[in-house]
């Protein structure tokens, strides 16, 4: 008989097997709007029954569980939400982010039961498997739909695209442009760190005029404008500095190396391209969140997925760029930055 050592332990097979647990937990919360309701007031457990309308068999539990995975603080029987929660899942700051999760409850979550299958077919699993429109364009056809969406992009991206504001050395520089905008926080974090700049955010028209009023409410509309166009069909603004951000993994390689031709023919000569978002390591052992993304973009996409850092240089490297280096910025986003 196998002799099992008591170093080793299933705990962590267990907490990622059975990690659609929480998963579906913080999901469930967020589409309950759990924590919106906190920001406004914390409650006790009766009271948090009532206004969240649970059942008196779930309501203790769920609540805890909320609790013990961290996204919960209770003190002498009252709930309330942690400073993370409080900031990212309340609807009503500029900061929620939980667009993206309730994407993830309503369709992500069970696409990804079909993992296996894309696995071996390699095919999207998606709208798409069963006839339907792809996400993308069935997102750009409803406007209160795609404001939602693009809201939940900029509570996601934020840290990076301040986090590039910084890193960058924009002071060489003089004007930008950001490549598939949405919109528009990347454009608008570089413009207000950096007051010699101006910049174009750069998406399909249906983005005009949120991007518009995103620019106006942050105060550098003057600096930043919008153009219209789509990348594959039309050519890129001219500027010193091209950003792509959350965009190349979308696509397959060729696609991929396209984008990046495109960006190295708007450059002028010493100009850069800043390509970031959740890069995998060059090693393929760290950076979970990245390698699960591309896991996510076999689901959602013919064609995407994420890559290295040394991936993107060698591509940048191959339409011509002379140099080109990596940075980390916010939890798994690092940027790839290329040099003409």
């Amino acid at each position: 008989m196998t002799t099992i050592s008591e170093a080793v332990t299933p705990e962590h097979i267990m907490q990622v097997g059975l990690g659609f647990w929480g998963s579906k937990t913080l999901l469930s919360a967020v589409e309950m709007e759990v924590f919106t309701e906190l920001a406004k007031q914390p409650g006790t457990l009766q009271d948090l029954k009532r206004r969240l309308r649970l059942h008196d068999r779930a309501a203790r539990d769920f609540l805890d569980a909320l609790v013990a995975l961290g996204f919960l603080q209770r003190s002498d029987g009252v709930y309330h939400n942690t400073p993370s929660t409080d900031t990212f899942l309340d609807k009503r700051k500029p900061s929620y982010l939980g667009g993206i999760l309730e994407m993830a409850n309503h369709r992500l979550f069970r696409f990804w039961n079909d993992l296996t299958e894309a696995l071996r077919a390699g095919k999207p699993q998606n709208e798409v498997k069963s006839g339907g429109e792809p996400f993308f364009v069935a997102l750009y056809a409803d406007p209160g739909r795609l404001q939602g969406f693009l809201r939940a992009m900029t509570g996601l991206s934020h840290g990076a695209n301040r986090a590039i504001a910084a890193k960058f050395p924009w002071s060489k520089y003089q004007r930008f442009v950001d490549v598939g905008t949405a919109q528009g926080d990347l454009a608008v974090q570089v413009a207000l760190a950096h007051p010699h700049l101006s910049g174009i955010g750069f998406d399909l028209p249906e983005v005009a005029s949120i991007f518009g009023e995103y620019a106006s409410q942050t105060g550098v509309s003057e600096r930043v404008r919008f153009v219209a166009g789509d990348f594959f069909t039309d050519p890129l603004p001219v500027g010193d500095v091209v950003m792509m951000g959350h965009i190349l993994h979308d696509w397959d390689l060729d696609q991929k190396k396209q984008l990046i031709r495109k960006a190295w023919d708007a450059l002028p000569s010493g100009g850069a391209l800043i390509v970031y978002e959740s890069i995998i390591d060059d090693d393929r052992t760290r950076n979970a969140f990245g390698l699960l993304m591309s896991l996510n973009m076999l689901i959602e996409t013919p064609g995407g997925f994420d890559y290295t850092g040394a991936d993107c240089i060698g591509w940048m490297k191959q339409v011509g760029f002379k140099d080109g280096y990596i940075e980390p910025l916010a939890g798994p986003d690092s940027m790839v930055v290329g040099i003409k």
